[in-house]
């Protein structure tokens, strides 16, 4: 059987494990690229993921803070570095078993190719089979720094892995793009940040990280908005897992795939919420915003409840000229994951976030619960417009690719 680029030839393994081939893993995904003519549109995935782990000792010597480079160059297991300075940040590790695929953290493929990073070649190959044109890249285990007691370490592992993807993996391939980290718990240091990576190739914008307790309508953070609106870079809000925060209703969950099921969606909608009622939407009108990976369904929870809300209590959001809904069908949202079940529910969806418009395919490769292009060509109430735009035409405009 054919995997990954057309026309190539590799026998399947009879097993999938942690050193398997990414084009093996995805050899359905190139038959469908094939079946289903997915080499007719343009794709964007918006979401996808690499384990800058695996590339840890690298990353660290990219660290500008002397102290904070020698505490992170001291976690080592038999002599190797480890990612122990990222311990305590709350992130729970379950996604790595019991998933669809076992190549998540701790892969052990084969990605050597003389004069290409690891990180390249692996990226290549899932975009290849996929039939993606452009993937925007995102770190894995450091999504979870939101949350991590040391804002200095946040800021310090930001600035060294920002710099070392610059310079390492965007050059690698003219396909892969990047939405950079922002330690959002220090808000001078992300002002630092977009005046120094906003202009690097393949940077088409930032992401802070879902998971973590900053208000986004602090005042602290006006001039870092001003900066990315005036230089027409969009800001990302990356939902994530959180189990960690004793005071909270999720530590009454006694299930990884509850937990889940809540955690991605509820970090956007706190921010989202925050956002749009306290006027954001309309002090930074040209401010393209973007919510990855908490799928759509509690958009629809969300328009409805805020709209009833505000009509009630207006008073209270001052700065609001309209629903909150409509500055809502303003931002953008990933699919991934898309929730299929109900296609009545889905479509309504759909309609009440502008789709056609505003939704941006994602992958979330090589997570268990990934989507490939199909997802969305598969949807039936999707005109052939619909599907072009949400598979890359909306990003395309989007980031300016």
């Amino acid at each position: 059987m054919d995997t990954g680029a057309p026309g190539a030839q590799r026998p399947l393994p009879k097993q999938i494990v942690k050193g398997t081939d990414t084009r093996d893993v995805l050899a359905h995904a190139a038959r469908q690229r094939r079946e289903k003519k997915l080499d007719d549109y343009l794709i964007v995935d918006v979401d996808a993921h690499h384990f800058e782990t695996q590339s840890w000792a690298e990353v660290i010597k990219y660290i500008p803070d002397a102290v904070i480079q020698d505490i992170a160059n001291n976690f080592k297991v038999q002599g190797r570095v480890t990612p122990g300075i990222l311990g305590g940040t709350g992130w729970p590790y379950h996604q790595n078993v019991g998933g669809r695929i076992t190549h998540d953290d701790g892969s052990e493929e084969d990605a050597n190719e003389p004069g290409v990073h690891r990180d390249v070649t692996l990226v290549r190959r899932a975009i290849d089979a996929m039939g993606i044109d452009y993937q925007v890249v995102f770190p894995t285990p450091m999504l979870g720094l939101g949350m991590h007691p040391e804002v200095d370490v946040e800021v310090a592992l930001a600035h060294g892995y920002n710099r070392w993807f610059c310079e390492h993996v965007l050059p690698g391939d003219p396909r892969i793009k990047s939405l950079l980290y922002l330690p959002f718990n220090d808000a001078p240091a992300c002002e630092k940040f977009v005046e120094e990576f906003g202009d690097k190739k393949g940077v088409i914008g930032f992401v802070i990280t879902s998971v973590r307790y900053r208000p986004v309508h602090h005042n602290s953070y006006m001039r870092l908005y001003c900066m990315l609106e005036e230089r027409g870079l969009p800001l990302a809000f990356h939902a994530g897992p959180y189990w960690g925060a004793s005071e909270g209703f999720l530590r009454q969950i006694n299930r990884f795939l509850s937990m889940h099921a809540l955690s991605f969606p509820l970090g956007n909608m706190v921010h989202l919420a925050n956002w749009v009622m306290n006027g954001l939407g309309e002090r930074f009108p040209k401010l393209p915003v973007v919510w990855v990976e908490g799928g759509i369904a509690w958009m629809a929870f969300m328009t409805q409840r805020f709209d009833n809300e505000y009509l009630m209590r207006s008073s209270e959001a001052p700065a609001l000229k309209r629903l909150p809904s409509e500055y809502m069908r303003e931002m953008y949202y990933t699919s991934q994951p898309l929730e299929r079940t109900n296609m009545e529910l889905l479509e309504a969806t759909c309609n009440a976030i502008d789709a056609k418009h505003r939704m941006l395919y994602s992958s979330d490769w090589p997570h268990w619960d990934f989507d490939l292009p199909s997802t969305i060509t598969d949807l039936p109430f999707l005109d052939e417009e619909a599907k072009r735009n949400i598979l890359g035409l909306n990003a395309q405009k989007l980031f300016r690719l």
